[in-house]
């Protein structure tokens, strides 16, 4: 997995690419939460380049919405594949998440 890291105006961009199941998880916790150690902008994960994602990649985002929560700061997913939606949707992930279907929108609305 990779994490592609980008500041845009008043909102932070993270990346993953990849997988995001137990054996890339705790990078992908390592790499989000650093984010969330203090008071920071508004943050949206892009899931565009994300191929697959497991139970442990959902533990880790459901952190950072109860990080970004208790932080009052906001937080947005874009770029779900059909596959990642469908997981989402499954796991009734979709009604805890604002989720944008691009990038530029995504940013557009946290900026």
């Amino acid at each position: 997995m990779q994490i592609a890291e980008e500041q845009l105006g008043a909102v932070l961009v993270i990346a993953p690419s990849g997988r995001l199941d137990s054996g890339t998880a705790k990078a992908f916790e390592d790499a989000v939460m650093k984010h969330f150690a203090a008071a920071g902008p508004a943050t949206v994960i892009d899931l565009a380049d994300l191929g697959y994602v497991s139970s442990a990649g959902l533990r880790v985002l459901l952190m950072a919405a109860k990080r970004a929560k208790v932080q009052n700061r906001k937080l947005a997913l874009c770029g779900l594949s059909s596959s990642i939606r469908e997981v989402f949707e499954m796991s009734g992930f979709t009604k805890l998440f604002d989720i944008v279907p691009a990038r530029a929108e995504a940013v557009a609305k946290l900026g």
